[in-house]
């Protein structure tokens, strides 16, 4: 689902006539988060794991801990572990400061990981030697492979059961999670270890949110702490993905816009889950009974979604 926006799985939909639709997805997008809620929207979780896999552990350190992760990553490989290092940049830049794959395939295969085979993957890389060099880490010709996000979907290796992403605070929920994903396929124990500024590890650790008690200023100030909490104490995308609707707000169910706040005159598409159910079931109820909303009581409510939603009223149905 997080491959297209609104738009285009509007035009994948309107192939059919009336279709049925099913989306999937580790962690839902906000604003299809809120069609379930107040949309015409059901909704399935699949809440059990594959047969013998174990959940996955997840943790955060600071850079001063990187000495003590490669070591862990140099004993596990000798129990057959293989290791994803993922960078969110692929060379180095002089405008961010942050850690750049080739400059780190470097620096690791000549000090700390020197004694492993590393293989280096990158989205600018052409698609043969892409796949030639995963089809290399799946027949373990590469111990550790240090990637980008170009990882993110549709990799399926058992024997990697580490993935240690630098950087942790500068990705979204969703790409965490599915960066996650790419471990914890085989029978054996996963990890998954979240690396940061050293200074916004040791915050993040002692800082406990909840967002009854938050401000929307706290939360926009605290953004970064609260997704990295999220991540070791979540494991469960859809979890996750109620965090990022808090965080990132409900996008527009009569726009394309997926995340955001509405420009609501009352009404907290968060705050007023209550009423918004309550009001769904009465909306379903009147169009139940009043299917063209022809009768005299309704005629107000059909004269305003004429005028304010009837452009746009094709987006209320695409999840």
């Amino acid at each position: 689902q997080h491959r297209f926006g609104v738009a285009h799985r509007s035009k994948i939909i309107n192939k059919g006539l009336t279709p049925d639709v099913l989306i999937m997805t580790a962690t839902p997008i906000p604003r299809t988060l809120t069609m379930t809620v107040y949309g015409d929207l059901d909704l399935s979780l699949i809440k059990e794991m594959p047969k013998n896999r174990m959940p996955i552990k997840t943790v955060l350190r600071g850079e001063n801990s990187l000495t003590e992760i490669y070591k862990f990553i140099i004993d596990k490989n000798k129990l057959g572990y293989q290791t994803y290092i993922v960078f969110p940049l692929v060379e180095e830049s002089e405008k961010m400061d942050l850690k750049a794959a080739e400059e780190y395939f470097e620096k690791l295969r000549n000090t700390d990981l020197k004694s492993m085979k590393l293989g280096l993957l990158h989205g600018r890389m052409n698609w043969k030697d892409k796949d030639e060099t995963m089809q290399r880490f799946k027949n373990k010709e590469f111990d550790v492979l240090i990637s980008t996000t170009v990882i993110e979907v549709g990799i399926d290796i058992p024997s990697a059961n580490i993935i240690v992403i630098n950087d942790a605070e500068r990705f979204g929920l969703s790409q965490l999670h599915q960066l996650r994903g790419r471990v914890g396929r085989g029978s054996e124990q996963a990890y998954c270890i979240l690396v940061t500024k050293n200074d916004l590890a040791a915050k993040t650790k002692t800082f406990n949110f909840n967002f009854d008690y938050l401000s929307n200023a706290q939360i926009e100030f605290h953004k970064s702490k609260i997704r990295l909490n999220a991540m070791v104490k979540y494991l469960s995308g859809f979890d996750l993905s109620e965090v990022d609707l808090k965080l990132r707000g409900p996008g527009d169910i009569f726009g394309n816009m997926q995340r955001g706040f509405p420009k609501l005159q009352f009404a907290d598409l968060i705050a007023d889950q209550e009423i918004l159910i309550q009001a769904k079931e009465d909306a379903f109820n009147i169009v139940e009974n009043d299917k063209k909303l022809n009768k005299p009581e309704n005629l107000m409510i059909k004269k305003k979604l004429n005028n304010y939603y009837s452009e746009n009223l094709k987006y209320a149905t695409i999840g």
